[in-house]
């Protein structure tokens, strides 16, 4: 196919040049109706925020511009299919467990999901079988999932439908996702990839492998994170042995009858952009990258880590595209270090977790800026540099399961202090957010040292979200 199209931005475009007269909504009408609005996003945006039509097709059942532009992207990306999502990677996500799995059925991940993963398991009521990653003792990271561990839960659950696998991690780490789909398949199972930190591995060179290309059958992939597109787009692609129409129909379930142009062309034009220019785009951002672990680790205090993690198996691969720096070591929970470096230094970067911060690069990404951030680490490093004492260095604790999410979830519940719940079985999830990934969620265990993590982490600041109690001094507990 002719990947220098774009046929969504193209059939826009001419929508555009028709000035047709909109008796339709949006009720703004190409902006008209709200010209603040119009003023803040610009005339040029507003006048393609449009409802489906003839010409310009329909999410839910594409048959010419969209499903035109769905097949550049499978294309591209290596795929039999590819769908446009605009619900952002958690709709992706569990379009694609939904697709997958059904009530009672079991699926094989790690606990280190993000929490869409978990959510689609309340929504299908699957049950999960987990494998618990190993933890970086000097780092605190969970890592991805061994071999081994991997075929033993296939061979202790020969019924589980699927196996997911995160690719890679926030942090970069990546599991052998070619021999787990190799494995998934042996047993008559699906291998399903959460591939939210993954688009650049279809692109870049020297990069691990991409889910599709390792023979998974289905990867959600957020575009708009390292792809470029805007906030909330996002593709399902899925391979051969998956049902097309199948899965349209999953996605129809949850995603909106009223997908977003704007969103939509955004995919389309992202597409096009790193189909034609992807490998060396993300040549750039790997060097940026290398630089960048390079000069913080000469500069001393952090640990920007990297390829030197690779052990063969619970880290098969990293993803040198991310940048990740250990803190403690200069005696700062990664936390401290993200908001100082908003507070005065005018730089946002992705997240601050217990021990470690992410800077996310991406095709946006100069070396002027990556320049600054070093130099602010290596300053920040001089001005509040102390022994560490007293810091948690653990981000993962095992999980206690006791009810699958689904029971825990819609099962009959009380409200808690916080203080009074160990021992008791969580109804609702705990999270840092970003990364996302719970600390609790449905049908878990309270347990002591999780009451700590909570109660230290929201004393270091991190974002906390989850609970019915957004302060989280109450949890909800099953009765």
């Amino acid at each position: 196919m002719d990947q220098t199209r774009a046929p969504i931005h193209e059939a826009l475009e001419r929508f555009r040049k028709m000035r047709v007269v909109p008796f339709d909504v949006p009720g703004h009408k190409h902006g008209k109706g709200n010209p603040e609005l119009c003023e803040f996003l610009g005339k040029q945006c507003v006048e393609v925020d449009v409802n489906s039509m003839k010409p310009l097709d329909n999410l839910c059942h594409p048959i010419s511009v969209i499903r035109e532009a769905e097949m550049l992207a499978a294309e591209a990306f290596g795929a039999a299919h590819a769908f446009l999502m605009v619900s952002g990677t958690t709709g992706s996500v569990q379009s694609m467990i939904l697709s997958a799995c059904k009530r009672g059925d079991k699926i094989i991940l790690p606990r280190n999901v993000h929490r869409s993963v978990i959510n689609a398991l309340v929504l299908c009521g699957a049950v999960p079988v987990y494998v618990n990653p190993e933890v970086d003792s000097r780092l605190g990271i969970s890592l991805g999932m061994k071999r081994e561990q991997v075929q033993k839960a296939i061979d202790e659950n020969p019924d589980a439908v699927a196996v997911l696998v995160n690719n890679p991690t926030y942090y970069g780490i990546c599991s052998d996702i070619r021999a787990i789909a190799q494995m998934a398949h042996k047993a008559g199972m699906l291998c399903l990839a959460d591939e939210a930190h993954g688009t650049h591995l279809y692109f870049g060179e020297g990069l691990p492998v991409s889910a599709m290309a390792a023979g998974a059958d289905m990867a959600a992939v957020s575009m708009h994170k390292s792809g470029g597109s805007l906030t909330q787009s996002s593709l399902l692609l899925v391979g051969e042995g998956v049902s097309e129409g199948r899965v349209r129909q999953i996605i129809n379930l949850t995603q909106t009858t009223s997908g977003s142009y704007l969103l939509m062309s955004s995919l389309d034009i992202s597409r096009r952009n790193l189909a034609l220019r992807g490998k060396e785009i993300f040549r750039q951002v790997s060097e940026m990258a290398d630089y960048a672990r390079s000069e913080i680790n000469e500069s001393g205090g952090y640990y920007a880590f990297g390829k030197e993690l690779i052990n063969g198996n619970s880290v098969y691969d990293f993803d040198t595209s991310k940048l990740s720096v250990h803190t403690l070591d200069v005696g700062l929970a990664g936390i401290e270090v993200y908001d100082i470096l908003r507070d005065e230094y005018d730089i946002q970067i992705e997240f601050g977790d217990l021990g470690n911060i992410l800077a996310y690069l991406s095709i946006g990404d100069r070396p002027q800026e990556v320049e600054r951030l070093v130099s602010a680490l290596s300053d920040i490093n001089r001005r509040y540099h102390t022994d560490g004492s007293g810091l948690m260095t653990q981000e993962y604790i095992e999980p206690q399961v006791v009810a699958t999410p689904q029971e825990a979830f819609y099962s009959g519940k009380e409200s808690l202090p916080i203080e009074q719940t160990e021992g008791r079985i969580c109804s609702e999830f705990v999270m840092c957010y970003p990364p996302g990934i719970p600390i609790l969620a449905p049908g878990e265990r309270i347990t002591k040292e999780i009451l700590r993590y909570i109660d230290y982490a929201k004393a270091k600041g991190c974002n906390m979200t989850g609970p019915e109690d957004a302060d989280i001094l109450r949890l909800n507990v099953l009765k």
